[in-house]
């Protein structure tokens, strides 16, 4: 009776212990035996060659070693020199743009101040179209919103797609519009998403964000228009502009609502450009 292995369920392990080497390396190994190259070197020149060899290795490891170890604490301390200057720079800066915010709010407040202290009984009037004081008074309340499936766009995210049509997205044109639309229906001061617009108020893009005075504005966006609240509406309504807004809404989905208000409160805007026209002295 023929006695099986014990390790015969083993044979991939098996034959991977007892052939470690490669065949390949073993016909190699048997011919350099054969020609009586292998092994280590015969004559004493080869064999102080391989000595020099490894003696110059291991003092090339050694060195390096050595050179590791001093340089460590020197790289680890200009680390944490440079890391602190960075947090003192970073500080600096923190104040300094503190400092520059404090200045801009001074330098409206006394804007203001000097519109208010003006002398002449228009001075409230222009303060007011200037944007430089803040508005109380009845007006219309305009709610400009993305579309529902613009917050999927499709396949999650809306910037993977190109098409106006197919994220549902209000874009600065078309607040362009509307902040046009208002100004030409009699608004007397407007606003979005706090933000007090003027006459030298730009409304840009940037990437997919709507800029108001280079500040973000994150939708919706709610605009407050002061001034004849029934008028306001029913006059913005239908000009051009509020029948684009209407197509917007029939066509990509754009949420609006407008409703009249009869107490709305516009904030300041935060800085004023006084510019003072000068005559023109010069004869044809």
């Amino acid at each position: 009776m023929r006695v099986s292995r014990p390790d015969a369920s083993m044979s991939l392990l098996t034959n991977v212990m007892d052939h470690s080497l490669d065949d390949g390396y073993a016909e190699a190994a048997a011919r350099k035996e054969a020609a009586g190259t292998a092994g280590m070197p015969k004559t004493v020149k080869a064999k102080l060659s391989l000595a020099a060899g490894l003696v110059l290795a291991a003092l090339v490891v050694t060195v390096g070693a050595a050179q590791a170890r001093v340089a460590a604490p020197t790289v680890a301390k200009e680390r944490q020199e440079l890391l602190d200057r960075i947090d003192r720079e970073t500080a600096q800066a923190d104040r300094l743009e503190q400092s520059v915010d404090e200045l801009r709010d001074e330098v409206g407040a006394r804007q203001r101040e000097a519109l208010k202290s003006g002398g002449s009984g228009r001075a409230e009037l222009v303060g007011l179209l200037a944007g430089a004081t803040e508005v109380r008074g009845p007006g219309v309340r305009l709610v400009v919103n993305d579309a529902k499936e613009a917050t999927g766009g499709g396949d999650g995210d809306p910037r993977e797609t190109s098409g106006f049509s197919d994220t549902g997205r209000v874009r600065d044109r078309d607040m362009q519009r509307v902040v046009n639309g208002l100004w030409a229906s009699g608004a007397e001061a407007v606003a979005i998403n706090g933000q007090r617009l003027t006459s030298l108020s730009a409304i840009r893009a940037a990437g997919d964000a709507i800029l108001v005075d280079n500040k973000p504005l994150v939708p919706p966006y709610t605009v407050l228009a002061v001034g004849d609240g029934k008028r306001l509406s029913t006059r913005f309504q239908d000009s051009a502009d509020g029948l684009y807004l209407h197509a917007l809404q029939d066509n990509y989905g754009i949420r609006t609502s407008i409703s009249v208000e009869s107490d709305l409160r516009l904030p300041a805007a935060p800085s004023v450009i006084v510019r003072t026209a000068q005559p023109n002295t010069e004869k044809n």
